[in-house]
């Protein structure tokens, strides 16, 4: 049998950290972690959170879904039926919370079809230094459209370029993208 190379996953012994630059850095990631976790816990199961917590420092830092109103008075008395004032501005933040986790992934698979290209114009550079038209000829349908695409993207921003260097905008850094 093979013996490990490293000692993997092993249990970390719960003991007051005493070094404080160490303690900060525990705080901060726990911290975040929690507010993670309590964020998908409030996604998946639908429920209200509030954490409240003091850092090594004293600083106070809380986590509320949907309002901190919200929280306390369902803390306070959990059979009392929430204002309707309070209820609206709760199912708002939720609202806003739906709204920005979608543009997140939005964003997400942006970044993707991002790395995707990145990666293609990578490849694309590998080739091009073999030779142009060996590069070409080693292209299939779908590769030869995407870099036709690429060059009329990259003659467009030169055009742009040459023409706000014409006015006389030189002088400020053009905003490609």
């Amino acid at each position: 049998m093979v013996s490990k190379k490293t000692k993997g996953r092993q249990k970390i012994l719960m003991k007051k950290i005493e070094k404080k630059d160490d303690l900060f850095a525990t705080f901060s990631k726990r911290r975040a972690g929690i507010y993670k976790k309590s964020g998908e816990l409030n996604a998946e199961c639908g429920v209200d959170v509030g954490i409240i917590v003091s850092s090594p420092t004293g600083k106070p830092f809380s986590f509320f879904h949907p309002t901190d109103d919200a929280i306390i008075a369902r803390f306070q008395n959990p059979d009392m039926q929430l204002s309707e004032i309070t209820r609206l501005i709760a199912a708002n933040a939720r609202n806003n919370v739906n709204y920005l986790n979608s543009r997140l992934e939005e964003f997400d698979t942006i970044k993707d079809v991002v790395t995707a290209q990145t990666r293609f114009y990578d490849k694309m550079t590998e080739t091009r230094e073999s030779g142009w038209w060996e590069s070409i000829e080693q292209l299939n349908a779908d590769e030869v459209t995407k870099f036709e695409t690429w060059l009329k993207t990259v003659v467009s921003i030169m055009n742009n370029c040459l023409n706000q260097l014409e006015i006389g905008a030189s002088s400020s850094a053009p905003n490609y993208f």
